[in-house]
């Protein structure tokens, strides 16, 4: 059985992510880690693989004692923090418990890998602040000597689809939206934690390259 803690668990991404594992892989144990656990009794309730962990990405040792166990986190939240705790956070407590494997969701535009007008409009409203936090969790992975993977994620729809291109870290960014479903398709990366691995990925629908606004 692969172990598998998931941080702001209560997220769109992070609740696609549990039921794309739960449903795919059987092999999965799931720790969900939010703040207010009772938003996911019933799933706890309706699944055994699952236990529920209460506490707040900004508490160093519940972060810690929650990763006791855990083969691989997922990290279903963009570290917009101005000291990047979220990211410190659960990097410290990888190494304290032996975690191998970390995944990160973050946002496209982080080394100015969008071209042309939504490039520019893509920045603007993320902003400078933003731009440079997410950048900053992504450095703080990849210095970090744990496996690592960075989801640059695109804006995002609820589209029924897995349509999806991944780009690399020195690579354009292919595409301005992706559905919710595609994002958490990436994730098969816990069924082969060699896939994407020690990479700052963008993903995103190919078909929506060269619009200048979001597709929803």
């Amino acid at each position: 059985m692969t172990n598998v803690i998931i941080f702001a668990a209560n997220g769109q991404i992070s609740r696609l992510v549990e039921d794309y594992l739960l449903t795919n892989d059987p092999d999965v144990n799931l720790t969900l880690f939010l703040r207010n656990s009772q938003r996911l009794a019933e799933l706890a309730r309706a699944n055994d693989r699952v236990t529920l962990a209460d506490g707040s990405l900004d508490d160093a040792q519940a972060v810690s004692d929650a990763m006791k166990g855990q083969d691989i986190a997922f990290i279903g939240v963009v570290d917009h923090e101005v000291q990047n705790n979220i990211t410190k956070n659960v990097i410290a407590g990888a190494k304290a418990k032996g975690v191998k494997r970390i995944i990160e969701c973050s946002v496209l535009g982080i080394y100015n890998e969008v071209p042309d007008e939504f490039g520019r409009w893509n920045a603007e409203m993320i902003g400078d602040a933003g731009l440079r936090t997410a950048r900053n969790a992504d450095k703080l992975l990849e210095e970090s000597g744990i496996d690592y993977t960075t989801l640059r994620l695109p804006w995002l729809n609820d589209h029924d689809d897995l349509n999806y291109k991944v780009t690399h870290k020195d690579e354009e960014y292919v595409g301005v939206s992706g559905s919710r479903k595609s994002m958490a398709d990436v994730v098969k990366i816990v069924e082969n934690p060699d896939y994407l691995k020690n990479d700052s990925v963008g993903i995103a629908d190919p078909a929506t390259q060269g619009s200048d606004r979001p597709v929803y």
